[in-house]
């Protein structure tokens, strides 16, 4: 495996060559349930380019996770096909990186080694200056040598993201992350992801229930239909960046939200 350079301005040529290109086509995912098989995607086609931040909007248990899996490599497709550059995705790699619901921390590691753990893996020659980086930047220094235990919920899922940012991934797949941090640290969290996806420009994608969040992070929002889940708005976010909160007051932003929780409400209803 070859040694990373973490020069930004090599990191940074080299991500204009190698960023990850997000396809799928007549995607179908059947899990067996109860005797019965049912479906949790259904034809869901969707192209993200590289370098791109897409958020996903839908209701509970539209397969937005399902999507997400898929892509990383974890479920397989029952029919259809997911690409990265071009290749079919058929397992797990290295240049895919998912933070999920809940941490998956190692509980006999600290908060440094949990966070190192990806950087040695790739055998990055800086890992302990990478380590310390994203460390500062979750705002967890102070807590290097803690255990998972010894931290609370949203200081495990800060730590969960930053294991998986420290090792740079051409795509960066997340599933409702900032879910378990209070308002004033998601905000933080969220200008953070910014800062990163601008350097490093990696392709993003990223599920959410909250619409303002959705809409202050993406270029563009998926927004799925009840299950099986397919996408049925596919809408250009027209807010430029940089990006502040101040956006929240934004006729634009006003009005893009209101599109999307339209298609939302009425897609929740189909569940009744």
């Amino acid at each position: 495996m070859t040694t990373i350079n973490k020069d930004p301005e090599t990191i940074r040529a080299r991500n204009r060559k190698t960023l990850g290109a997000i396809k799928t086509e007549d995607l179908e995912v059947i899990f067996p349930s109860n005797g019965l098989d049912v479906m949790a995607l259904k034809k869901t086609d969707l192209t993200i380019s590289s370098g791109e931040f897409v958020c996903i909007l839908g209701p509970s248990g539209c397969g937005k996770s399902t999507l997400l899996n898929v892509i990383a490599g974890f479920v397989d497709a029952t029919s259809g096909s997911a690409f990265l550059d071009g290749n079919k995705i058929e397992s797990p790699g290295s240049e895919r990186s998912m933070v999920f619901q809940q941490h998956s921390l190692l509980p006999w590691k600290t908060v440094r080694e949990n966070i190192a753990l990806g950087p040695e893996l790739i055998k990055d020659n800086e890992a302990t200056k990478t380590t310390d980086h994203f460390l500062d930047m979750v705002g967890l220094k102070k807590f290097e040598h803690h255990y998972p235990e010894q931290l609370s919920g949203g200081m495990q899922q800060r730590v969960g993201i930053a294991r998986a940012m420290a090792t740079y991934p051409k795509v960066l797949l997340m599933d409702e992350p900032f879910g378990a941090l209070d308002y004033q640290t998601r905000l933080v969290m969220q200008e953070h992801l910014l800062q990163l996806w601008a350097e490093f420009n990696s392709t993003v994608l990223f599920v959410t229930h909250d619409t303002d969040e959705a809409i202050f992070l993406s270029d563009r929002i998926l927004v799925m239909s009840a299950s099986p889940g397919r996408v049925v708005l596919d809408i250009e976010n027209p807010l430029p960046r940089p990006r502040t909160q101040l956006i929240f007051t934004d006729p634009a932003f006003i009005e893009l939200k209101r599109r999307c929780m339209e298609i939302i409400i009425k897609e929740s209803m189909q569940l009744r």
